[in-house]
């Protein structure tokens, strides 16, 4: 039988029409045993099964959501069941701006599991987010796929999984940077401006580098002021980080933003990471608009 603490189960659910169903295929293909739709009182079950197999899979991965019946009354349940196998899931939550709902339910043509006669689509997508909070609140990962493609999808489930899977309890830290001209992440918890540094963009030879180049770094941070802002801006971090933590938070996402996300926000944010991670917190980072500038 596979060991419970090396075989990561994840539950992929949310608002109907934000992806779940594209989030499992990446699952799959990172050698993950997939179900899709799967009533919630039968995941301990499933579970079980594949653990008491030899199992080829490097993981579990349920799809979990509002297509079936008593799917909620059965969430603590199941819940309660896996712990005394000895199993923690891990919750990712996807979800999308309304208005992006409605145009993939329009393209689409399915109806939402809420519908009914005297329930229109964005009636029930507004009773779904809030029958869905409760789950929402206590997932490790929400992730907003509001103009994502199916690549962009399966770019940032990839890139955050190698994380993700190591994961235990506490809080959670994810880091997005972001360009101001292209929106601000509206899953932030805590948004910081920094587009009074140096910027790179006015350089002719560092203009076509991103925050990911030494070059970048150095330029950014080597600064006078950007050095000064950047000690202290990590001293903050890792002074509020914890008080957040105290309060019973599961994870905090944090948005770093400068004109075109590609300079200023990543070299600092890449700063915070490495030192967040130096500190042992289990922390993601995402480089939104990085490649649009």
């Amino acid at each position: 039988m596979t060991p419970c603490n090396t075989f990561p189960v994840v539950v992929v659910t949310g608002i109907s029409g934000s992806g779940k169903s594209t989030a499992l295929k990446v699952f799959e293909d990172l050698g993950f045993f997939c179900i899709d739709g799967l009533p919630s009182g039968m995941a301990s079950k499933i579970a079980e099964l594949i653990l008491k197999q030899d199992s080829k899979y490097r993981g579990l991965a349920l799809g979990m959501d509002m297509r079936q019946n008593e799917f909620l009354e059965g969430w603590d349940v199941s819940f309660n069941e896996l712990a005394e196998m000895g199993i923690t899931p891990q919750i990712m939550f996807l979800e999308a701006k309304r208005e992006e709902l409605v145009r993939r339910y329009a393209t689409t043509r399915r109806p939402h599991p809420l519908e009914s006669q005297s329930l229109g689509l964005e009636q029930a997508l507004e009773r779904e987010q809030k029958l869905l909070e409760p789950i929402r609140n206590t997932a490790e990962l929400v992730l907003d796929t509001t103009g994502y493609s199916v690549h962009d999808l399966r770019r940032v489930i990839q890139t955050k999984w190698s994380v993700i899977e190591e994961l235990g309890r506490g809080m959670r830290v994810h880091i997005v940077t972001f360009g101001f001209k292209y929106g601000v992440p509206s899953e932030a918890d805590l948004v910081f401006d920094l587009r009074f540094l140096p910027n790179p963009y006015f350089e002719k030879e560092l203009r076509p580098l991103s925050g990911m180049d030494e070059a970048i770094s150095e330029y950014v941070l080597g600064s006078e002021v950007g050095k000064k802002f950047n000690e202290r801006f990590l001293d903050f971090l890792t002074y509020m980080l914890p008080l957040y933590a105290e309060e019973g938070r599961y994870r905090i996402t944090i948005a770093i933003g400068c004109t075109g996300g590609r300079h200023r926000s990543v070299s600092v944010a890449e700063s915070v990471l490495a030192t967040l991670l130096k500190k042992r917190y289990a922390v993601t980072i995402e480089h939104r608009h990085m490649e649009l500038g």
